[in-house]
């Protein structure tokens, strides 16, 4: 089992930049994929990014391509999500999770352990 805890959400107005991090404890996560997903009020939790273990394969929602950046560090048990040029549409909580298969997906079914979540609020 691992646990995953977020951190780094918070309030930003339009344009801005926030740093998630997500660190996990417990079972390694450095042979899984390690992904990010959000949900916003009244909706579904969504994919936002994905990353597999060595960091060579990485995919985006279209919706957060070219703005977000998904990245890794084994040694620390830490994955990361740099959100930049950030837009009231962005405004979610974001959750960590652990990809339950060994490729790149974008399906949330296919991830476990999520992490509780940081409130990313985007002011316009």
């Amino acid at each position: 089992q691992v646990q995953l805890v977020e951190s780094g959400g918070g309030l930003v107005q339009a344009g801005g930049s926030l740093r998630l991090s997500c660190v996990a404890s417990g079972r390694t996560f450095s042979s899984f994929f390690m992904g990010w997903c959000r949900q916003a009020p009244g909706e579904e939790r969504e994919f936002v990014a994905v990353i597999s273990w060595t960091g060579s394969i990485i995919d985006y929602a279209d919706s957060v391509k070219g703005r977000f950046t998904i990245a890794r560090d084994n040694a620390k048990n830490i994955v990361y999500l740099q959100m930049n040029s950030l837009k009231p549409g962005d405004t979610a909580v974001y959750y960590c999770a652990r990809s339950r298969v060994p490729y790149s997906t974008r399906r949330r079914a296919d991830f476990g352990s999520w992490g509780q979540g940081t409130q990313v609020t985007v002011s316009s």
